[in-house]
């Protein structure tokens, strides 16, 4: 959509876009509800939508609303314990598939509280009934993370989003207790390199002759968005000629 991880897009409009995703993915879905979109009542309405359109699971953070994306250079707020607890206890109450998941994410390394802070903030989520407890953290290595695993005793699944300390191999995750792993925004800054090398490409040529080959061929394309079922479709409901008066 162009627009900056701020909450710039309401609720609706999020659920709007994720819908034709649920009729495509044959894999489950974990929507990023950010810091809720409002209060616990907000928060419910969304997550019983999110669940009306198949959505497997809404994962969100505890952070003030509007958030701010956690490696912007900026103050991140935290949102109360109580307050965040109460939307996960709204969401999951309203839920009405069993295998629906509410995973609760704490900011609170980010925030540059210390680990105790964050300790607490997930053992608080999980009493309130969170499916899996996702903490982040924005240092370059994974010591905050293997820091956490280590005191933490919690028996829901841990989640984590290594973008900044990706170095760490995933078996070091494994050996953690880390149950999975987010690779939050690595397609969207693939796919944006490719398309400005790209267009930069074409500018500069003033032709596209040079991508061919390198770049997926429209038969794939076609393939996959299912063309070939609209086509058979088009010859088993084609309509006859229609008959002279």
């Amino acid at each position: 959509m162009g627009l900056r991880d701020a909450n710039e897009l309401t609720w609706t409009q999020v659920l709007d876009l994720v819908e034709p995703m649920t009729d495509f993915a044959q894999t489950p879905i974990l929507l990023d509800a950010n810091s809720g979109y409002g209060d616990f009542n907000i928060f419910a309405r969304f997550t019983k939508k999110a669940e009306a359109l198949g959505i497997a699971g809404v994962c969100i953070e505890d952070k003030d609303f509007p958030k701010r994306n956690s490696f912007a250079n900026t103050r991140h707020a935290l949102e109360d314990i109580d307050s965040f607890t109460t939307k996960i206890r709204a969401a999951k109450d309203g839920q009405v598939d069993r295998d629906f998941c509410v995973v609760a994410r704490t900011e609170a390394l980010v925030a540059g509280a210390p680990m105790d802070e964050a300790l607490a903030r997930a053992d608080a989520y999980e009493a309130a009934g969170a499916d899996a407890l996702f903490v982040h953290s924005k240092q370059p290595t994974a010591t905050e993370i293997q820091e956490f695993t280590r005191q933490w005793h919690g028996s829901v699944p841990l989640v984590i989003a290594p973008t900044t300390y990706a170095a760490t191999p995933t078996a070091d995750f494994e050996a953690m207790g880390v149950s999975a792993i987010i690779w939050a925004n690595h397609a969207l800054r693939a796919a944006t390199a490719s398309m400005e090398q790209a267009y930069g490409e074409i500018f500069a040529a003033r032709s596209v002759v040079g991508l061919e080959g390198r770049i997926t061929p429209v038969q794939d394309l076609l393939a996959l968005t299912q063309t070939k079922e609209l086509l058979e479709a088009e010859q088993k409901y084609a309509l006859t000629e229609p008959k002279a008066r």
